[in-house]
Formats: structure tokens, C-alpha cells, sequence
């Protein structure tokens, strides 16, 4: 049996749907977890898994995991959600000027003719993302990318403007963690 894991990010994008008892054909990036990987996920998930997939692989690899899924649990992240000022160097540019305290960020977009403009202003926030160390929780699933367990209210750009918005804890899907027999083909 061999565990491996598949990036949540990576397979929003372009991973195909498989289910428990399906055959599968995973490219291996690596078979060692990352430094980063241990310190946000922790050390004892990270010891289970066996080989991480590359749903995009910078070069051609004959490393790969085939076999038939037998099992398929959906790897669960609180994270915490804050705002910070956004300034230059830190979500605007290293070159833009500041707003005076209660301005918003000034429009940026081209005149297109005729009264229509076409552009964007920026809100005054910039959302910073942290994942809590360790706050791990595996949902059994039969389908990759199966159930949606995330929560957390989403903050709407009307709310970015004023005061800075409050701190928000949410449940984030990580990723996949599946077993492949490699000798039921």
C-alpha cells in the first residue's frame, strides 16, 4: 500500500475525478516531505505519507504510483484569515503612493471613449492567510475531489473600504491523502 498525497490547489485546477476502487496513474514529484509541508500539516500526518503527486511536473519523470484506490480521506486545515494595510511593497506596488488616512486607493484602468471606463480600485486590506500548525483534521470520503468541508464566511469587497475587517477562522481543504494498492492491476 503506498500513501499519497494530492495538493488541494493543484487539483482545483485540472486533477480528474476518481472514486474508491478506481485505477489510478499519479506522477510522483517527490517521496520525502518538505520542511514546510511538516511545520503546517505536522510531523505525524507528514510520517504517513509515502509519495507526492506532481499534477504538473517541471520535467519528465519515470516515477509513479499505479494501482487501485482503496481508501480516500480529504486532509482539513483551520486557518486564520486577517487584513493588513495594504501598502507599497506589501499588495500595491513598491512605487505607489499612500492615500491619506480615509482615502481609497486611487482608480487604475483607461478611459475607453464614450463615458466607459475600464479599470480597477484596489481595497484599502490585503487578506493574509495563516494556517494553524497542526490543526489537522481527515474526512473520509470515496471520491476525490469529493465533499466541500470548508466554512468560514466569505468577506465581500464592500467590507474592505472601511475599518479593518475582523479576524475570521475558517476550515480549509488541503488536500487528498490516498491509498493505492500497486499490486492490484
Amino acid at each position: 500500500m503506498t500513501r499519497v498525497w494530492l495538493d488541494a490547489t493543484e487539483w482545483a485546477c485540472c486533477g480528474d475525478p476518481f472514486s474508491v476502487g478506481d485505477d489510478v496513474d499519479f506522477v510522483i514529484d517527490r517521496w520525502t516531505p518538505s520542511a514546510g509541508f511538516v511545520r503546517s500539516l505536522g510531523a505525524e500526518l507528514s510520517a504517513t505519507v509515502d509519495a507526492f503527486e506532481a499534477r504538473h511536473p517541471e520535467g519528465p519523470t519515470d516515477d509513479r504510483v499505479r494501482g487501485r484506490v482503496t481508501n480516500v480521506r480529504i486532509v482539513v486545515q483551520e486557518s486564520i484569515d486577517r487584513f493588513d494595510l495594504r501598502r507599497p511593497g506589501h499588495g500595491a506596488p513598491a512605487d505607489a503612493e499612500m492615500p491619506a488616512e480615509g482615502e481609497p486607493w486611487p482608480f487604475s484602468g483607461r478611459d475607453l471613449g464614450n463615458g466607459f471606463l475600464i479599470g480597477t480600485r484596489p481595497s484599502r486590506w490585503v487578506l493574509v492567510s495563516e494556517p494553524v500548525p497542526g490543526a489537522v483534521e481527515l474526512v473520509p470520503s470515496d471520491t476525490v475531489p469529493g465533499e466541500r468541508p470548508e466554512s468560514g464566511e466569505v468577506v465581500s469587497d464592500d467590507d474592505l473600504d472601511g475599518p479593518e475587517p475582523a479576524e475570521q477562522r475558517r476550515r480549509v481543504r488541503r488536500g487528498w491523502l490516498v491509498d493505492v494498492d500497486e499490486t492490484d492491476l
